[in-house]
């Protein structure tokens, strides 16, 4: 009898193959990969059912990380929950804050000086650059590669953070936005540091491709794996890179212009088959435009204010309703939905998360395939534990 004829047991949520004798046909193999250590993409196991060596069910588990991120907010004031949206994708802090801080603003009508938009462009785009350079050296080494393309990743991230640190006072947790505008100004010397960066990175970007794009074993191991078909992704409400690879062209900073993304000129790129390559090139191509938008913004900001005036600190209690604020965060729609009854804090806070939201389809980009490629695909969806656990 094969297995598709016989009766499973629900076991936990997952349709368990039966147990079989030694020997009989359709026989599967039940592992637990992980849980993982936190330095790699988190505390993450994945259940696989395996035919041999071929994937034939599997079941994400998750909730290790858990931290209670959207009910401790509902008792907190609203400025209060800034620092911990710093802890949703913690490679990404500052656009955790962006999509927060919109949120707010809002639910309260409330204004941004330009100069402060500025700022949260160019803090937005290098946190992408150093996100997607750091996901594509995990993605390799989780290939079995050396160390080598991530060491070149963290290199330039590295710089990065030095801004970030330089600016906020933290390298990652660096709650920085506030509603209305940012906390600290820019100085002179930070802008020119920013631009020499800048324009560093083309050069890091052409090495990154020279060593990779064109490697033989990388276009082995990434082409036709983990093929994850447009329609799916819609349906999934798959976003960011994974969406755009399977050719799907949405990406909410030419959707909703929001900031002040219309001024700048940027592609999106798209992939052609959806897999794990195109999800590879997606990402170093995104880097090429962040650098663009990057160059026009340090050219183009203005002087100015960095809070608008009118923006109230204490006592702030927005009125009655309802708002919801997302960004294009490096790994997909990040938003932040809130509903306001009149008092300090939410009366209801929910958090979007774009990594679990991309996790959902884990199980259908892995059927099929060899256990060893599961990794690989795992690696290219790109998330942070701390963002689907919360």
């Amino acid at each position: 009898m094969s297995v598709a004829e016989t009766k499973t047991e629900k076991l936990d949520g997952w349709n368990r193959p039966p147990t079989i004798e030694p020997g009989g046909e359709g026989e599967l193999l039940e592992i637990a990969m992980g849980p993982h250590h936190p330095s790699t993409h988190g505390v993450f196991r994945m259940d696989v059912a395996l035919d041999g060596e071929r994937v034939m069910r599997l079941k994400p588990v998750f909730g290790y990380l858990h931290r209670n991120h959207e009910k401790i907010a509902e008792g907190a004031a609203y400025l209060a929950s800034m620092p911990y949206t710093d802890r949703l994708d913690y490679f990404c802090s500052l656009s955790n804050n962006w999509a927060y801080a919109l949120a707010v603003e809002k639910l309260v009508a409330q204004a941004v000086p330009e100069r402060a938009q500025y700022i949260r462009v160019i803090l937005a785009e290098l946190t992408r650059i150093q996100n997607h350079a750091s996901s594509i050296g995990f993605l390799i080494q989780e290939m079995g590669a050396s160390g080598t393309p991530l060491m070149y990743a963290f290199r330039e991230r590295e710089k990065i953070l030095d801004l970030f640190e330089s600016l906020t006072g933290s390298r990652m947790m660096c709650n920085y936005m506030r509603f209305g505008g940012c906390r600290v100004d820019v100085s002179a010397a930070w802008l020119d540091a920013a631009r020499k960066e800048v324009a560093g990175l083309p050069p890091f970007v052409d090495e990154f491709e020279a060593l990779l794009t064109s490697n033989e074993i990388l276009m082995a191991r990434c082409q036709g794996v983990g093929v994850l078909k447009p329609d799916l992704a819609v349906n999934a409400s798959v976003t960011g890179p994974l969406l755009r690879a399977s050719g799907v062209n949405y990406d909410i900073r030419k959707v909703d212009h929001y900031g002040i993304y219309d001024r700048f000129k940027f592609r999106v790129p798209l992939g052609d088959h959806g897999d794990v390559y195109d999800r590879y090139m997606v990402r170093v191509l995104e880097m090429r435009e962040s650098i663009r938008i990057l160059e026009q913004a340090l050219k183009d900001i203005p002087a100015g204010p960095i809070m608008d005036p009118k923006a109230k600190i204490r006592g702030f209690r927005p009125k009655p309703g309802e708002a919801y604020g997302r960004v294009e965060a490096p790994k997909g729609e990040l938003g932040f939905y809130l509903i306001s009854d009149g008092s300090p804090n939410p009366y209801r806070y929910r958090v979007r998360p774009p990594s679990l939201i991309n996790l959902t389809i884990l199980e259908d980009m892995c059927l099929g395939h060899n256990v060893a490629d599961v990794v690989l695909i795992f690696g290219s969806v790109d998330i942070v534990l701390g963002e689907v656990d919360r």
